[in-house]
């Protein structure tokens, strides 16, 4: 997947999650460990975003590739993340799969 791909879903589902009432706090959050997608607020919770690309389901949506191995290195960058920020509220993980139709589906993991 191209760059300007992934940053266009990230993009997308970025907006998906204003229209719902999302503050974005940061889009590309990066350490020199790690990586966040998107990072927003709503009603004191902090959403920690990762945004999967597929321009085929031929070998599964993008949810299909939030691995065990993924969802620790998710885990392991909104701790950083909540420590940094002194966050002392809600914080909640969650995957946005986008296809090809552009069409985005969010569940929190």
């Amino acid at each position: 997947m191209s760059t300007s791909i992934g940053k266009n879903a990230e993009e997308l589902v970025a907006d998906k999650l204003q229209r719902n009432g999302h503050k974005i706090v940061a889009m590309n959050w990066r350490t020199r460990w790690c990586e966040i997608d998107i990072v927003s607020t709503y009603k004191r919770v902090v959403y920690f975003t990762e945004v999967k690309y597929r321009g085929s389901d031929r070998w599964g949506d993008g949810f299909s590739y939030i691995t065990d191995k993924k969802l620790k290195q998710m885990k392991f960058a909104a701790e950083i993340w909540l420590s940094d920020n002194i966050w002392k509220y809600e914080a909640q993980m969650q995957v946005a799969s986008v296809d090809s139709d552009n069409n985005i589906n969010i569940v929190e993991v």
